[in-house]
């Protein structure tokens, strides 16, 4: 298979998590000792989250691009974003490199398509739920996306930021989202999509009435399809 670059940390506890499913379906289908072929490069959240912060997607969009450069001249034949967010600037990233890049928005769409759903609530950071990147990624694809109410979406934000990102889980959240996952299948939502890769450390789909696409696991999933198609090891 070809190897992974997987550019991450953004949070490391997602990344750990998506290292973590890489490898697991990897000895799943293949037995024996084999894991995952992977490149990873970790940023430091802090200056991604300072860029966010201040809204200056163009340098997070040229930093993240040499992060992804890097990956691919060490010898990655498939890129990987590890964070939904920072698919934000997922044009800047794939125009510096020549290797096929996996959106994690087109992986997560063609799954929730395949599960016969076509209108989906979105759950992530402030940036994925109110700005149109994401929304209009799904979109183009032929959902219809709702996100949840202004008051909930500080919520679902605030619990990534303030916990999640540090490895904090707690019940009273886990119980919080819940109530604005029924709130979006009582609007509508024939699934949800758990559209910030830390979310799955706090939701499964023991937690929903309607079906969660968790977006980590699908990335994981599309990124092994495309490193397996036609190469050898």
């Amino acid at each position: 298979m070809k190897t992974i670059g997987v550019l991450g940390g953004m949070s490391w506890e997602s990344t750990a998590e998506w290292y973590r499913l890489a490898n697991e379906r990897v000895r799943s289908r293949r037995g024996g000792y084999h894991s995952a072929r992977l490149l990873i490069d970790s940023v430091d959240f802090a200056e991604i989250e300072a860029l966010q912060a201040s809204g200056d997607w163009e340098a997070a969009g040229r930093l993240l691009a040499r992060h992804a450069t890097g990956l691919e001249r060490a010898g990655a034949g498939v890129l990987v974003l590890c964070t939904n967010t920072m698919h934000i600037v997922a044009e800047s990233i794939e125009a510096a490199v020549s290797i096929p890049f996996i959106h994690i928005a087109d992986a997560t769409a063609e799954t929730v398509i395949a599960a016969g759903v076509r209108t989906v609530g979105l759950l992530g950071t402030a940036f994925t739920m109110e700005q149109a990147f994401y929304r209009d990624r799904l979109a183009a694809h032929g959902l219809e996306v709702l996100v949840p109410e202004a008051a909930e979406r500080q919520i679902v934000h605030q619990v990534i930021y303030e916990e999640l990102v540090h490895g904090v889980v707690s019940d009273s959240s886990r119980d919080a989202y819940r109530r604005i996952i029924d709130a979006l299948a009582d609007r509508g939502a024939e699934g949800v999509i758990l559209g910030c890769t830390e979310i799955e450390l706090l939701i499964s789909s023991a937690d929903s009435a309607v079906p969660v696409f968790p977006t980590t696991a699908i990335h994981v999933d599309a990124a092994l399809r495309a490193a397996e198609d036609g190469q050898e090891g």
